[in-house]
Parts: structure tokens; sequence; C-alpha cells
């Protein structure tokens, strides 16, 4: 228990995401979901079983401002961030914005400007930048391991891209822009941090390969993955049934992207594959570096810093950390970091202009695959809007504070 009075939180979208929301139900013990927000009212029905019989439900995403809460989860799909985001800011309400930020670049600069204009704190939740592999390989980085950057290749196997994202709302680029930029977004972020840049060219390439071929579809339906989801009986990809009814975005993408200090990278996803992890590359002036697994138990990272031929053994081995909690243990860490960014502010892990870099990113590159790989540039956020966000949301001249490591919220 604490005598500091509780959070209180609203929710809007009840479908997978919101197991973030419940990470932060803690009544009396610094927070709690007093409202949700749903248009199914079969959800809005269970709220009460997951967060208490005084929560407050509603259909509308407008009447959370008018509520008094402290602060609301977004966790609705893609494609209503932009409008649900701003509006939220504009009444002045910190809002936790679930990845990706938006769909489109512009959708990103008017959450980034809303947030300005208003002064309410706006948390992107990019959970992969408390991601034990992610953070480790981040700190042999900067400690120097692979001297300067020069090179970052990621590839992603999908292996539950058909259950995932071909059977709801994701599969419709309207929802989405596509998977390049929806899914893609965590690792462009992850490859921006690792590099210390972010991207202003890329040249993009990709196409529906396998789950357009694909003719039985299902209804629409507000029902959740977890309803179909089965690994073992929907392999191989062909074999899927149940597809959402629209499905226009690319299960095979890849990025070619010049960042703006000069280092080079690639990003390649795939949603047909039989294992699903991501892989990690980073090539520098002394050496190179590379995951095995990206969160189960035996992942580590090597690095090799020696010349020779072919060597399965490196010159460093480091074990990642056995995670504790979802996505790796990384969600605990993130909204634990979004509770003590409401109530204190300062800096975070998370960056809302990193997260609007990478849905350029994906944004332009997705453009580009759709163009005949034409190759894009990307404009960078204006000097002094990232300079607000870079001093934990605060104008110029004010002194930002750095928050305390967050406890887990397990």
């Amino acid at each position: 228990m604490t005598d500091t009075p509780d959070l209180r939180l609203g929710v809007v979208g009840l479908g997978m995401r919101s197991d973030l929301a419940e990470l932060a139900h803690r009544p009396g013990a610094g927070s709690r979901i007093a409202a949700v927000c749903d248009p199914d009212p079969t959800r809005r029905a269970e709220a009460p079983a997951r967060f208490g019989p005084e929560v407050a439900t509603t259909s509308d995403p407008g009447a959370l401002a008018a509520m008094d809460l402290d602060a609301v989860f977004v966790l609705s799909p893609d494609h209503t961030h932009e409008e649900v985001g701003v509006a939220l800011l504009e009444a002045g309400v910190p809002i936790f914005l679930e990845k990706p930020m938006a769909i489109t670049t512009d959708g990103c600069d008017r959450l980034l400007t809303a947030a300005r204009k208003s002064g309410a704190r706006l948390y992107v939740g990019h959970n992969m930048r408390h991601l034990p592999v992610i953070t480790a390989m981040r700190e042999l980085i900067v400690s120097g391991a692979v001297g300067e950057v020069k090179a970052i290749w990621c590839r992603h196997f999908v292996g539950n891209g058909g259950d995932f994202y071909f059977k709801d709302w994701h599969a419709d680029r309207r929802n989405t822009t596509g998977l390049l930029l929806q899914k893609g977004a965590h690792d462009i972020d992850v490859i921006h941090w690792l590099a210390d840049g972010y991207t202003r060219r890329v040249t993009g390439m990709g196409g529906l390969a396998v789950y357009g071929q694909i003719d039985d579809r299902r209804p629409p339906s507000g029902g959740l993955m977890i309803e179909w989801l089965d690994p073992e009986h929907n392999w191989p990809p062909l074999r899927q049934t149940g597809l959402n009814p629209v499905v226009d975005v690319e299960d095979l993408s890849m990025v070619h992207m010049q960042l703006d200090n000069g280092v080079y990278a690639s990003y390649e996803q795939c949603h047909f594959t039989p294992d699903y992890w991501r892989n990690y590359t980073v090539i520098g002036t002394e050496g190179r570096l590379e995951n095995f697994g990206d969160g189960a138990d035996g992942s580590v990272i090597k690095v090799w810093n020696r010349r020779g031929d072919y060597r399965p053994e490196p010159d460093l081995t480091v074990p990642v950390q056995t995670p504790q909690g979802t996505h790796g243990g990384a969600d605990p860490l993130l909204v634990a970091e979004f509770l003590e960014f409401v109530r204190h502010g300062g800096t975070t892990l998370t960056s809302p202009v990193a997260a609007r870099e990478a849905v350029a990113t994906g944004y332009a590159a997705t453009m580009s695959l759709r163009d005949g790989s034409s190759p894009r540039d990307i404009d960078p956020v204006a000097d002094d809007l990232a300079e607000y966000f870079a001093t934990g949301q605060t104008e110029s001249g004010q002194v930002p504070t750095a928050l305390d490591p967050p406890c887990v919220l397990t």
C-alpha cells in the first residue's frame, strides 16, 4: 500500500493490448483503471470483472476527457490513434499511445504539435526499448564493443503472421498503411536507437506473396486474435482459413535505409516463416555483433572482433537476461515508466520523436515498394519541436529531470 493517491486512468480499446491496462491497475498501490472505452458492448460488459465494479464504461472516447482522469491508455486499432490521441491531448489529458504512433507521418506530426501546444504529456509505447536483448545490444554498442557503427541489418521472422495479422483489421491497409509500418515500427525504432540516428532516405520492396492466394475469408468480426491462433494446425501457411475480408497488405517486405549520421541499414520482414524471432546484425569499425534468440531461454549476443574465416564461436558471448512478464519482460517496465512519467515528468527511454521517425520510415518505405521501389526522402521533425521532446517535454530554458528506473509491475 502507499500513501500517494492512486492515479485515475482511462483506457481506449479493450483488445489484445489491454493487458497493459491490467498491469497498471493496482488499486491502493499507486494507480487504478477508472474508466474504459470500447465500441463493443461485450468487451465493455467484461470491464467490471477486470477492473472492479466502480469502473465507468463508455463507447465514446471523447467522454473520457470529461472524467477527471490523470492519464489515458490509447490501445485501440492503429488508424484511430491520431484522432483519439489529438482530441485527448487538446483536452489536456496525458496519454500512453500504443505503437505505431499513427499510420502516416502527417498523423504523427499532428500528435507532436498537439502535445506541445497543450502541454499534456505524450508517451508512445515502444516496449522493445525495454527488451533485455535490445538493451544489452545497446550497452555493448555504447561501450565500444564493435567500434563506430556503420551498418545494421535486421531480419524479422514472423512465424505467427497469418494468425496475428491477416484475420482481422491489420490486413486492411486503410487501418495500418501496411505491415512494414505496423509491425516494422518496432524494429525500425530499434535500428535508429542502436545506430543513434534517423533514416533520411529509403527504398522499399515487397508484395503479397502467400496470403493473397487464400480465398477462405471470414465475415467482418470484432473477435480477438487469441480466438483463432493455432500454430499447430494453421501450418503450412496456405492451410490458413478465415482470413479478413480485405487482405491488401504485404506479407513479405524489405527496406534499405540511409541514416542522417551515415549509417546504412536494412530491415526484412516475412509473415510465413516457421519460426518467430528477430535477428539483428550490427557492424562497426572494430567488429560485429549479432543476437541469437530475442528473449527465449538461452538467447545470447555474440561479438566478433578478430579477423578470420567462418567461426561459430565468437570473441565474446553475452547471455541475455531471462525475461519476466509479457513481451519478453518489456511490458511491465514500459507501464511502470509511463506511470512515473505521468506523476513526475522528465525524460524517458521511449521517445515521441523517435516514434514519429519510425512511422515516417515505415510509411515512406511502403509508398516506395508500392511505386516501383522509387527512393523516398524523409523530412526531419522541426528543430524546436524536437528540442521540446528531447528535454522531457519542457520549453526552452526549463531543466528536465531524468526518471529513476521504474519498479517492475508484475
